[in-house]
């Protein structure tokens, strides 16, 4: 057999997939369990259509129209009123993360974070050639700053991961902590014409309007800290985890960096006309998740009304346990046509916020295999 030549890091390697099972009840990643209204999928095949009459032609590559609809959306939702110009999107939160890695991370780089947290954190650091370290949190799986503060002037790190609320926990970063990270990170980056540099700061919102009143988003914090950067994505809250639209806020800097190392036009007339239809109808698509946060506290509740641990979430998800055969447990809530999610730390299970049909079938078939 021909041998290819595949990158010797890679050889033996699986992708990154959590299982798409087809059963009844999938809460196993995440996703919003509410489809599109009927007026949201007209709107996007209307805008699809417009769009597709174009297609001979390259989008815009710059998307000034979405950008500036970004900014307003997050406007209304975090208070925070950005310039278009420091906004970027990508295809899913994923492409922004590599590109801050293609631009700042590289060969003879290093990228930090902290376990538990989300697990293709280091493939963005493997597929970009960027050394990998990661830290690891207290007990009750909140940010050591003190390890924080170790493993950053240690590493001297390029770029510092940093989700919130975090996944698997659904914990968020408080504020203080944050300013913490940014204050000590503006001087632990790499060497750079013979002087420290800032290392990146990455918060990775993906899951941020589902924070509990009172929680405020890292956008806050921009103004003052041009070595922050604020990951979002319209994948959760939006319901749009089909369209892979993410996007980021920081300094013009990073953003210009990050412009050498994107491809040509990556983004595609027919994304951008989809993006901006769902913005459009950003309150009905956000009316859902006051109903998504409600459901999740309720949850939480039951399940520590029945004796689990269960973490105070501020995401779409909740990490319960503790469990002496987590797998077991997986596979029989699975058998009963219920797929969740094995992640985190030994003894635990992730399970996403459904419908409240849903949830009822999670936790009627979690009462018979714990009974």
């Amino acid at each position: 057999m021909t041998r290819l030549p595949v990158r010797a890091d890679l050889a033996g390697l699986e992708p990154y997939g959590a299982p798409q099972l087809d059963v009844p009840v999938r809460l196993n990643v995440n996703e919003n369990p509410y489809a599109p209204s009927p007026d949201v999928v007209d709107d996007i095949a209307r805008s699809v259509a417009r769009a597709a009459a174009g297609l001979n032609r390259y989008p815009d590559r710059d998307f000034s129209e979405l950008r500036a609809a970004l900014a307003d959306y997050l406007a209304a939702e975090s208070g925070v009123r950005l310039d278009p110009a420091l906004i970027w999107a990508a295809n899913g939160s994923n492409e922004v993360m590599t590109q801050i890695l293609q631009a700042f991370g590289g060969p003879g780089r290093t990228v930090v974070s902290f376990a538990p947290t989300y697990s293709m954190y280091h493939e963005y650091a493997r597929d970009t050639s960027t050394r990998w370290v990661q830290g690891s949190r207290r007990a009750d799986h909140c940010l050591d700053l003190e390890e924080v503060e170790r493993i950053l002037r240690a590493e001297r790190p390029s770029v510092v991961l940093l989700a919130s609320p975090n996944n698997p926990t659904g914990t968020s970063l408080p504020v203080e902590d944050q300013r913490r990270v940014l204050d000590l990170a503006a001087g632990t980056g790499p060497l750079v014409d013979g002087g420290p540099s800032a290392s990146l700061v990455v918060v990775d919102e993906a899951y941020g309007e589902f924070r509990r009143d009172g929680v405020p988003s890292a956008l806050e914090l921009l103004a003052d800290h041009p070595h922050l950067v604020v990951s979002r994505t319209m994948s959760k809250a939006f319901g749009m985890a089909g369209l892979r639209l993410g996007y980021m806020a920081c300094d013009r800097r990073i953003i210009d960096a990050v412009m050498l190392v994107r491809l040509p036009y990556h983004l595609s007339a027919v994304t951008q006309a989809a993006a901006l239809a769902a913005l459009r109808h950003r309150d009905e698509l956000m009316a859902q998740v006051a109903g998504l946060r409600a459901e999740r506290d309720g949850l939480v509740d039951w399940l520590r009304s029945k004796g689990f641990d269960a973490l105070d979430s501020d995401a779409n998800f909740v990490l319960f346990g503790r469990f002496d055969d987590r797998d077991a447990v997986f596979r029989a809530l699975l058998d009963r046509g219920v797929l969740i999610r094995v992640v985190g730390p030994d003894g635990w299970l992730r399970v996403s916020v459904g419908t409240p049909e849903e949830t009822r079938a999670f936790t009627t078939a979690l009462e018979e295999i714990t009974a």
